[in-house]
């Protein structure tokens, strides 16, 4: 019953995705079976801090990762908050936990010049997977959305005439971002031939396959790592790279921290923060170049 009332109060109270929703609960899945296993115990409610302890020992031990093991965790204290919210439980055995230790990742955006040879010297077919394919590339660089939020789009979203695109973001909080003039023509084009499917079953959606259903993430990824990967030497080619170019760029043009903020739609600046990183790489540059004392 109380998995039950902590899925509704994530989805209704807190507003988290399905995406998260279901993330967590596998978490606490993950947990509870290593509590049959090992403590032959079907509650955890009841579960004390020596038990977590060896769960976290056996995923260290398993190769994962601490940045995942930090994130299952996590699931299971937001469980144990919940249990004493309701007052199901009078003390969370998590109180005291410490995270693992984890390297700062520094996500490397791909250059100015890597976007422009893809977008201008990469061919796009002008049928329709390749007016979508090119909109999908120039959407993800020109507003900075996350994968999921593109995949979400519905046509509605879009304002031709006010050149402007709503964006449901996490915990459902909308978010208005301009569209300048060249992606607003391509995504004329794009809509030209999405109207000419032979069958739409998701019609209200924006991006679809040409199935006419809605697209899904792991096409997204794959489009956009297909045509980096003929730009980009860079491990890592996906929206969320492109994501990281876009408030990169901004920033090294001098935009305004808050303005890309409001933009990503990051609920506190420490989270646009991270971008800052190439952003000073950049300024470095600039400055030995520019200085008159930076040669000598």
């Amino acid at each position: 019953m109380s998995l039950q009332s902590f899925s509704d109060y994530l989805l209704l109270e807190k507003n988290y995705s399905q995406l998260t929703l279901k993330a967590y609960l596998k978490d606490i899945q993950d947990f509870s079976e290593f509590n049959v296993s090992e403590y032959d115990s079907k509650s955890i409610t009841n579960a004390n801090y020596q038990q977590i302890r060896s769960w976290i020992i056996l995923l260290v031990d398993s190769g994962i990762s601490n940045r995942s093991i930090n994130r299952k965790v996590s699931s299971l204290n937001t469980y144990y908050k919940f249990l004493l919210k309701i007052e199901e439980i009078e003390v969370n055995p998590l109180t005291k936990h410490k995270a693992l230790k984890t390297s700062k990742k520094i996500q490397v955006p791909f250059s100015e010049q890597e976007i422009k040879t893809v977008l201008q010297e990469l061919n796009f077919d002008t049928d329709f997977e390749g007016l979508r394919n090119r909109s999908i590339i120039e959407l993800f660089y020109a507003t900075g959305i996350r994968r999921i939020e593109l995949v979400q789009l519905k046509l509605i979203d879009v304002d031709i005439a006010n050149k402007t695109l709503k964006v449901l973001g996490k915990r459902n909080k909308e978010r208005f971002i301009p569209l300048i003039p060249s992606v607003v023509d391509t995504l004329k084009s794009y809509l030209i031939v999405r109207s000419t499917l032979d069958t739409i079953q998701d019609d209200s959606f924006l991006f679809l396959t040409k199935k006419g259903v809605k697209i899904y993430e792991t096409l997204v990824y794959r489009i956009i790592n297909d045509y980096f990967s003929k730009a980009s030497s860079k491990v890592k080619r996906s929206p969320h790279i492109l994501r990281h170019s876009f408030a990169t760029h901004l920033l090294n043009q001098g935009a305004n921290l808050n303005a890309v903020k409001e933009l990503l739609g990051h609920s506190s600046l420490a989270a646009t923060q991270v971008y800052t990183h190439n952003s000073i790489a950049e300024l470095k540059n600039v400055y030995s170049k520019a200085h008159p004392r930076s040669k000598k």
